[in-house]
């Protein structure tokens, strides 16, 4: 597969660090940690791998003793969407889309690096691990129960939208990843992130999978408690594959105005007027659905996933931005003297501190919700609970 490499991902591989698509193992390469080209890639790659591990013990947990596989059929599909979604990005010459795409970005490398150098460990858990916590934070307020599967899902991928920015509005500087300026496929742009990446990555993903996962895995285990294996795999793949669809679907408004020559201008409104609309409509739910919560609360266990792994993300993405304020505060012309392009600090703190609010209320004081399945949070209460010891339990 001596085509997989190309002369731009080599170029754009060097501003990176000291690697190289040429003779990369095709399968798998480990790395020593310590030896990576700065300190930061090992905290936020122990950190990725620990959500993603936690939330599929978490999934696998009320899949066993609630007999709910809505959360685990989330984390399965979102993995198998970042694999249908992203290798071609990684090799668009390979899936003859070269001349749509070309190369988008390039990622740094890791202590664990897939396919060619292309894709890290850290990123195949960054899906699972960011979108359960959205949707666990906005299971624990009853969205799903009380607004439906649509207005349960926009509030997903507004959410996930507050916890990825942090992250997404960073990479660049620290050296995670670099994006292809010269792809018109990358502007507009906000800062040093494609708005492409702030709608399809951090909002609209997550709002496409969350719908499907409701649809075809979260109403069955209502109706009917829990399913066999097969019938949940097939569900699963049939998410994953399904979720760049949904994406296409979603993003045409902005691909009107694409193409060989874009309207860039009009790209950043459609952008920014559909994420105003989806953090108006979240708003608008999230904020009453915390009151309510607060006014009926009844002393469940608050939800233990966000209690955990919110805290540790947010702690660990704060240290790092911190590492990084005295180059971002002396950079030029939105570029740092070691040559990285900033993002937005305003941007990446407004998301932080909604992230915050939303994991302290879901994790300390939401008391009624936290330990409802989503299931039982997206269909109306007269549904009849399943019989058994691992069906979905009914509603107070």
């Amino acid at each position: 597969m001596s085509e997989q490499c190309n002369p731009t991902f080599d170029r754009i591989a060097g501003t990176l660090g000291d690697f190289s698509c040429q003779d990369a193992p095709a399968v798998v390469h480990l790395r020593n940690p310590l030896d990576l080209s700065n300190g930061t890639l090992p905290v936020l790659e122990l950190m990725m791998v620990f959500g993603a591990a936690f939330a599929l013990w978490y999934a696998i947990r009320r899949l066993r003793r609630q007999g709910d596989p809505t959360n685990l059929a989330l984390w399965v599909a979102t993995v198998i969407y970042l694999f249908v979604i992203e290798v071609p990005l990684y090799f668009p010459n390979v899936f003859g889309i070269e001349d749509q795409l070309g190369v988008v970005f390039v990622h740094n490398v890791f202590t664990v690096q897939f396919l060619f150098e292309r894709l890290p460990l850290y990123i195949v858990a960054l899906y699972p691990a960011v979108v359960m916590l959205a949707y666990e934070i906005v299971r624990s307020l009853g969205v799903f129960r009380d607004r439906g599967i649509i207005v349960g899902a926009v509030c997903v991928g507004f959410v996930h939208q507050c916890f990825y920015e942090v992250f997404d509005q960073l990479g660049p500087q620290l050296r995670w990843w670099a994006w292809n300026s010269d792809n018109n496929l990358n502007h507009p742009m906000f800062a040093s992130v494609p708005m492409t990446s702030m709608s399809i990555f951090a909002t609209l993903g997550p709002i496409v999978v969350t719908v499907l996962v409701m649809l075809l895995v979260g109403r069955k285990a209502q109706r009917d408690g829990a399913f066999g294996g097969v019938s949940l795999s097939w569900r699963i793949v049939v998410i994953g594959v399904l979720v760049p669809v949904g994406i296409g679907i979603l993003s045409t408004p902005t691909s009107l105005f694409g193409g060989d020559n874009p309207n860039t201008t009009a790209q950043a409104i459609v952008f920014s007027l559909e994420l105003g609309v989806v953090a108006v409509i979240a708003l608008s739910v999230l904020i009453p659905q915390w009151n309510r919560a607060r006014r009926d609360g009844g002393g469940a266990i608050p939800n233990e996933f966000v209690r955990v792994f919110g805290p540790i993300y947010l702690l660990a993405l704060a240290a790092l931005w911190i590492s990084a304020l005295p180059d971002y505060f002396s950079a030029s012309d939105g570029v740092t003297t070691d040559g990285t392009p900033i993002g937005s600090l305003l941007y990446a703190s407004v998301c932080f501190v909604v992230a915050a609010a939303l994991v302290v209320v879901t994790s300390f004081a939401v008391t009624s919700f936290a330990n409802r399945s989503d299931t039982d949070e997206q269909l109306p209460t007269h549904a009849e609970p399943p019989s058994g010891d691992r069906g979905v339990p009914p509603h107070r």
